[in-house]
């Protein structure tokens, strides 16, 4: 495994952690505004790791497939998440 795709897993293993912590928290009646801050320190830390994922992504299988000239599909797909995540 690469060390990229365990740096991807630690950082979605901490993710879950949090969540976790998050449902703890609402079961124990918590602040309200502690409970959305960590809700938005997880919103973070997905994006951040979702974007390593796009990055890898871009670097490896889109790179491979505009050399291979098959870079329609690639890019088209590559387009759609990068609308979904700008919404």
């Amino acid at each position: 495994m690469s060390e990229n795709k365990k740096y991807q897993i630690n950082m979605l293993k901490t993710a879950k952690g949090q969540i976790e912590g998050i449902i703890k928290m609402l079961e124990d009646d918590r602040y309200c505004v502690d409970i959305s801050n960590q809700i938005i320190a997880v919103q973070g830390l997905l994006k951040k790791t979702n974007l390593d994922v796009l990055d890898n992504h871009i670097k490896n299988c889109v790179k491979e497939a505009i050399k291979e000239g098959n870079d329609d599909a690639k890019l088209e797909e590559l387009t759609q998440i990068l609308d979904r995540l700008i919404k």
